[in-house]
């Protein structure tokens, strides 16, 4: 098992809640996540890293996998113009490689946003650490543990 892995359920059993992991063949876009899963898009909540152009920080929205992150809203929520995070910086921050990052094990946590489409689902599927690993868990369930803060701030 992965270090990441391992990280990703350290932090579902620190917060003790029972998630569904499951190893897909690929995971690594909300489309080939879905596919794999059985259910719709949407259900999958994408880790989208962006890095805060003062702060240089890595900071992280969870939005339903059909949707794009609107980044003049995503900007104003962080207080800060944002713009791509590069593979460097988001593993320095949150210890995942691009395609596996998760919304939750994160080795420094970052400011975290999450998408209110994700609560019309009864079961959602963010990322395990890797691009091979899904976990599912009820939608707040899942906001509740990634730390973040619901919000609007996806493309309409």
């Amino acid at each position: 098992m992965s270090k990441s892995l391992k990280r990703v359920r350290a932090a579902l059993d620190a917060a003790n809640v029972t998630a569904d992991v499951r190893e897909t063949a690929l995971a690594r876009t909300a489309a080939d996540a879905a596919a794999a899963l059985g259910c719709t898009v949407d259900q999958i909540a994408k880790s989208i890293v962006l890095r805060g152009e003062t702060s240089g920080e890595a900071v992280l929205f969870v939005t339903a996998g059909g949707q794009q992150v609107d980044l003049a809203a995503a900007a104003a929520l962080a207080g800060e113009p944002l713009g791509k995070a590069d593979a460097a910086l988001i593993r320095a921050q949150t210890g995942f490689a691009i395609g596996g990052v998760s919304p939750v094990g994160h080795v420094n946590p970052a400011r975290a946003w999450f998408d209110r489409t994700l609560l019309e689902f009864d079961m959602i599927w963010a990322a395990a650490g890797t691009p091979h690993h899904v976990f599912g868990l009820a939608p707040k369930e899942m906001l509740q543990i990634s730390g973040a803060q619901l919000a609007d701030f996806r493309v309409i």
